[in-house]
């Protein structure tokens, strides 16, 4: 009997059909890029100090230019260390109101040392320094609420660990398509929501519920695509569906530009998705999925379909196409297995550290770029733009050089990268977004090649539960990123940069205690992946992605 990949070898591997579908799910692993990584605009924080009144009249009646104005009336100016807490978060305890202040140096007849004028925290709300608008500037998320920034983001992060926990079991149990079409429906009007959300609190679980179904819309077309084309082509549509997450991070930056204002510019990348729902009628149900519930006649009816498009005459005994049975997979896989042999305890604890550190890396530069970027729009585009080569590097090298080398090596450069852009001055700002990008280009190496690793590793029964375990370690990652990054900053700036640094450089380290898994076939037993790496014979390769979808994280 025929299996799915014996009937695409005579219908079209990737055909017509397949470059269709896969154009149209490519769009929606580009829309997942303003949920993964849209704080950096929607969260945008501007410069901003205490409004107080009376100083806006002062002003006026004494025709002071902006910088006369700050200077005159806002505590901490043009010195360093707390200065910035002093201006951005406390005022003078002045009624700016009387008549008697001077409009040259007014402060001088209340102190003769300004520095000895009582402070007071901001009472009346906060002026800030930009033409557009953002969650921060609208809710006043700064000062002693500048953690709520940070919640923002780690809701998201949140939303997609707790939505991993379901979208596998949802995708298995009701299909591919249903999955497909529920969340996306779902993203859209939480996206819509977020944008009209009238106070924080409202915005914050609007936002949580788009994390917990939009990395299911991610998975579900992942998991079509490579389960509509030959086993040929599988790996490199798998990585080129990436490759549209990062023309939707690239396409996100010049939206950003167009609309400065928070609410429309999320409306502006909700709103489209609705169109995602056209798909009922373009993409039909993975025929593997029908097979496994038993629905042999829709499964032929569609490979029928596929046949059409393709200009293709589909096997005679296409009536009795099965799916390839695995005697190993009706074993029952439990948690305790990750960690059963010494060999698989390594291998978990190492792939849930390199998991959890290049979760860490990615987000934490995209974030440490757009606080620190002297253009936001223009620093945030050329640090999209170096996924690209990282794509072409993994494919280039993942059958020449191998896995393990390019991911160790990947990691010492982002690492490094991260160290030296510490002694770089502020002068040298170009020099500064270089850096950043070469990080930002090998953590992306490492987030797409480690989705391999991590599924080569496990014997077959415990392949899924391995890929949804050490893969929840990104999104737990992701969670605790924010905090790292703006919390660490107001300590010091180069503080994160640190912490990303030896991230970088210890994951490197422990990678190569992993083994190289290059021409080595996919373990089928707890015994055989015990032995991984002494024993070598044809690799199954492309037969991966198909069993570890269900399992894989928002970006890889």
């Amino acid at each position: 009997m025929p299996t799915v990949d014996d009937v695409l070898e005579h219908v079209g591997e990737f055909g017509w059909f397949q470059k269709q579908a896969f154009l149209l799910l490519c769009l929606i692993s580009a829309s997942l890029a303003p949920i993964y990584v849209g704080i950096v605009f929607l969260g945008f924080t501007p410069d901003h100090h205490c409004r107080s009144p009376g100083v806006a009249e002062l002003s006026q009646r004494c025709g002071w230019s902006p910088a006369e104005e700050l200077n005159y009336t806002v505590p901490g100016l043009g010195s360093a260390g707390e200065a910035s807490f002093l201006s951005q978060c406390m005022k003078y305890e002045v009624d700016w109101n009387q008549s008697t202040l001077d409009c040259v140096d007014p402060l001088s007849s209340l102190a003769a040392n300004r520095s000895h004028l009582p402070l007071s925290p901001c009472e009346h709300g906060w002026v800030y320094d930009t033409p557009g608008s953002s969650i921060v500037t609208e809710f006043n998320l700064v000062c002693g609420d500048a953690w709520k920034v940070d919640l923002f983001q780690s809701c998201v992060n949140l939303g997609f660990f707790l939505g991993s926990l379901v979208v596998g079991y949802i995708a298995d149990r009701f299909g591919r398509k249903l999955c497909l079409l529920v969340t996306t429906l779902v993203t859209s009007l939480s996206g819509v929501l977020t944008a009209v959300a009238p106070d924080y609190t409202s915005m914050l679980l609007f936002r949580l519920l788009q994390g917990m179904v939009s990395k299911g819309s991610w998975v579900s077309g992942y998991t079509l695509i490579t389960e509509f084309v030959g086993s040929g082509y599988r790996r490199t549509t798998a990585i080129l569906y990436q490759v549209a997450f990062t023309v939707g991070l690239v396409g996100l930056a010049g939206v950003a530009y167009a609309i400065p204002d928070w609410r429309w510019l999320q409306l502006a990348v909700s709103l489209p998705t609705f169109l995602f729902l056209l798909y009922y009628w373009f993409v039909p149900e993975s025929p593997r999925w029908l097979l496994s519930q038993k629905r042999t006649t829709q499964a032929v009816r569609i490979m029928e379909q596929i046949a059409q498009k393709n200009r293709k005459v589909p096997p005679a005994d296409l009536k009795m196409m099965c799916l390839e049975e695995d005697a190993s997979e009706r074993q029952s896989p439990s948690f305790a297995d990750l960690f059963r042999t010494p060999s698989l305890r390594k291998h978990t604890l190492i792939l849930m550290y390199l998991w959890f550190s290049c979760a860490v890396l990615y987000q934490g530069l995209i974030m440490h770029v757009g606080a620190t970027g002297a253009n936001l729009y223009l620093d945030f585009f050329y640090s999209s733009l170096v996924e690209f080569p990282a794509a072409f590097i993994i494919l280039v090298t993942i059958d020449r050089i191998g896995r393990i080398y390019p991911i160790a090596a990947s990691n010492l450069v982002a690492g490094a990268a991260c160290l030296l852009m510490i002694f770089i001055p502020h002068e040298l700002h170009w020099l500064n977004v270089t850096l950043a990008c070469l990080g930002r280009m090998g953590a992306t190496i490492v987030l797409q090649m480690v989705c391999l690793v991590n599924a080569e590793l496990y014997p077959t029964f415990i392949r899924n539960l391995g890929m949804m375990v050490c893969s929840a370690l990104c999104d737990l990652g992701g969670i605790f990123t924010p905090f790292m990054v703006f919390r660490l900053m107001e300590v010091w700036q180069a503080l994160p940069l640190i912490l990303f640094g030896v991230l970088g450089l210890t994951a490197g380290a422990v990678t190569l205690l992993l083994p190289e898994t290059k021409g080595v076939a996919l373990p089928e037993t707890i015994e055989e992946a015990e032995n991984l790496g002494r024993r070598k014979s044809k690799a199954k390769e492309n037969t991966i992605y198909l069993q570890v979808q269900t399992g894989k994280s928002p970006h890889t």
